[in-house]
């Protein structure tokens, strides 16, 4: 088989929640979590054998309700959260779950074994949302120990505290939007950088970023799309970096020390871009999905952590090589889309690079199509080398 072809697995349930396991840093493994009304939810463990470009698969039921946001602990392998509609009603609630211990590593199941028997996910912790409102996303404190999560739910803000191994979320400070408009958050990503002190949220056409020892608004950016913000994603290269997307079909780039003006902007999709994702090594690569059914692969470099290229020791250089490696150094590469995918006939909601492996990636359109891909090997060893 071509190393570059894509590898495809059907869920037979609808679907928009997809995370890689953050904590499993050796085994490439992905989360994706269900939408059905009519039949018990699941979340599917899903494990790409890059030797034999082959998926094995295990499944955990998940009967509280569908799954809008599914998101794994930096530091268990077991742990992850969810953020569900109860069955039936139209609330959306979150909690955070452990996945059976022989799951946790992975398992050797062939993706036709239908007959598998399905686990169930303990249940660790709701995180209370009675006086909050609907939850729309749980992010980890990243490289944390585990112990620390916020959620936002409808106009708040929500930092918790896990406690006795995660059994109990205790609700350690909050902060609220307040204004006239649409007060409702859609997303929000923590930032890796500045002690993980602070985290950017979207509501509306706005992104706004909060320091979270203080929970105090510390920028704006009003209208940074000009219809809904659905993502964001921090560089995790170069701390003021911020990345979003939005109903606008645009992807824009943004130095958080100056917000008046995108620092780039990118307009390649044909419909709402719903999510955006920086890729954790190379900061030049950029994935985007949409629901114009497509992902697309762009090779941002005039604004990555490397924009002149891979820096090569000049002792390693003989006279002649310097040379040329002079002529190269003196203008920055040039931005471009690298590829657009096109394995998906439905909206994608979810792209996410894999924590394994810095050339893989998965997309989750809604019909429950999950396809893993590689970034090109000519640009692997362009950048590499």
């Amino acid at each position: 088989m071509e190393d570059d072809a894509p590898v495809i697995y059907g869920l037979e349930f609808q679907a928009r929640a997809l995370t890689p396991q953050t904590a499993e840093t050796d085994a490439i493994r992905f989360l994706v979590g269900t939408q059905s009304l009519r039949y018990d939810n699941q979340i599917h463990i899903i494990d790409f054998d890059d030797e034999n470009n082959i998926i094995n698969k295990n499944v955990l039921l998940h009967q509280v309700g569908e799954i809008w946001h599914i998101s794994a602990s930096p530091a268990d392998k077991g742990v992850l959260a969810t953020c569900y509609n109860k069955n039936g009603k139209v609330v959306t609630c979150a909690a955070v779950w452990r996945m059976p211990k022989e799951l946790e590593s992975g398992s050797h199941e062939s993706p036709d074994d239908s007959s598998s028997n399905t686990q169930t996910l303990e249940l660790l912790c709701h995180l209370d949302n009675t006086a909050h409102g609907n939850m729309a996303c749980v992010m980890w404190e990243p490289m944390g120990d585990g112990k620390k999560i916020i959620s936002l739910a409808d106009n708040n803000i929500l930092l918790w505290d896990l406690q006795e191994s995660s059994t109990k979320a205790v609700l350690s400070s909050s902060s609220a939007l307040e204004g006239k408009g649409q007060l409702r958050f859609t997303s929000g990503r923590w930032s890796p950088h500045h002690n993980c002190t602070q985290i950017a949220t979207a509501n509306d056409t706005t992104v706004r970023g909060w320091d979270t020892r203080s929970m105090r608004q510390i920028y704006s950016i009003e209208n940074a799309h000009g219809q809904l913000v659905r993502d964001l994603d921090f560089n995790p290269n170069k701390q003021y970096y911020l990345a979003s997307c939005g109903d606008d079909c645009k992807v824009k780039f943004w130095d958080t020390r100056n917000v008046t003006e995108p620092v780039k902007t990118l307009e390649e999709h044909s419909h709402w871009v719903w999510n955006v994702r920086y890729n954790h090594s190379h900061d030049q690569l950029i994935l985007t999905g949409s629901s114009d059914s497509r992902v697309i692969l762009s090779n941002m470099v005039s604004i990555s952590s490397e924009p002149f290229g891979h820096m090569v020791d000049d002792d390693e250089l003989s006279d002649q090589e310097e040379q040329h490696q002079e002529e190269k150094i003196k203008e920055p590469l040039q931005d471009s889309v690298i590829a657009t995918y096109e394995e998906h006939e439905d909206s994608v909601y979810a792209v996410e690079w894999s924590s394994a492996d810095p050339w893989l990636f998965a997309s989750l359109s809604y019909d429950g199509r999950l396809v893993i891909n590689r970034v090109p090997r000519a640009l692997k060893y362009h950048i590499l080398l």
